[in-house]
């Protein structure tokens, strides 16, 4: 049971380190501070793909926080 949660978190932080560098670009720490080119600091509405791609990375975010803590958990 231990691999298999090893080997499921491997799986779920690769596939999450690649959804999160394929989201779009120019929302980097520059941004979050004001600066940069979105306008000010005003916030877009994502959609289509960058909506899907922003959701996918929640639900595997949450995922991959789920096994930690069951991996956590059976290990004690």
């Amino acid at each position: 049971m231990d691999q298999a949660l090893q080997v499921v978190s491997i799986i779920v932080s690769v596939v999450l380190v690649i959804l999160v560098l394929l989201q779009a670009k120019g929302s980097g720490l520059g941004n979050l501070l004001g600066g940069g080119d979105s306008g000010g600091g005003i916030t877009r509405t994502r959609r289509g793909l960058e909506k899907t791609l922003f959701q996918i990375t929640v639900v595997l975010s949450f995922v991959f926080l789920m096994v930690a803590i069951l991996s956590f958990a059976l290990n004690r």
